[in-house]
């Protein structure tokens, strides 16, 4: 279950990010974080990566690593995705619609669930409302590029090394 602390570091990694991108501060929600903590149960149950029936968005991390896990990691990977925005075309693409949500101007509340055993975690991240909506526009005005100024840019990536030997395997769905 995510803690007090893993909850406050992935809030703040959203709203880092969302301000470079003119997106207004997310709260989090305790009925978002709910759902969000059962989906991520149910995923280390089954051990499986899927998306739930919610009509909220939702963006899922599962990590195996013997490193901890932290808030920051999870958003810093779905971040990441920026490099695959196309800015000359906005719409939603399967190697970038992590990153569209987390950025995503019109969502306001997000829910985290964090599920783990031995070196297996899912990280569940739910939004409302929903983002990466395909309609005419929708795009344009949702993700707006970093500081208004020219697009692109690179995230953080999730699999920087230490220089001690570790074994870790990243999934994004």
């Amino acid at each position: 279950m995510a803690d007090a602390s893993f909850q406050r570091e992935f809030l703040q990694a959203h709203n880092a990010y969302r301000a470079l991108h003119g997106s207004p501060l997310l709260t989090l929600s305790s009925e978002l974080t709910a759902s969000a903590q059962k989906w991520a149960d149910h995923l280390l149950a089954l051990g499986l990566m899927n998306h739930s029936d919610t009509k909220d968005g939702e963006n899922i991390f599962t990590k195996l690593s013997s490193d901890t896990l932290t808030g920051k990691e999870a958003v810093d990977a779905w971040y990441s995705e920026i490099k695959d925005y196309n800015w000359s075309s906005p719409g939603f693409k399967s190697n970038n619609g992590h990153f569209t949500q987390v950025v995503w101007k019109d969502s306001t509340e997000l829910g985290v669930g964090l599920a783990a055993v031995g070196t297996r975690a899912y990280v569940v991240g739910q939004y409302r409302p929903a983002g990466n909506m395909n309609m005419p526009g929708y795009f344009e005005s949702n993700v707006l590029p970093k500081g208004g100024g020219e697009a692109g840019g690179t995230g953080i990536s999730s699999s920087g090394r230490s220089g001690k030997k570790r074994t870790k395997i990243c999934t994004l769905l």
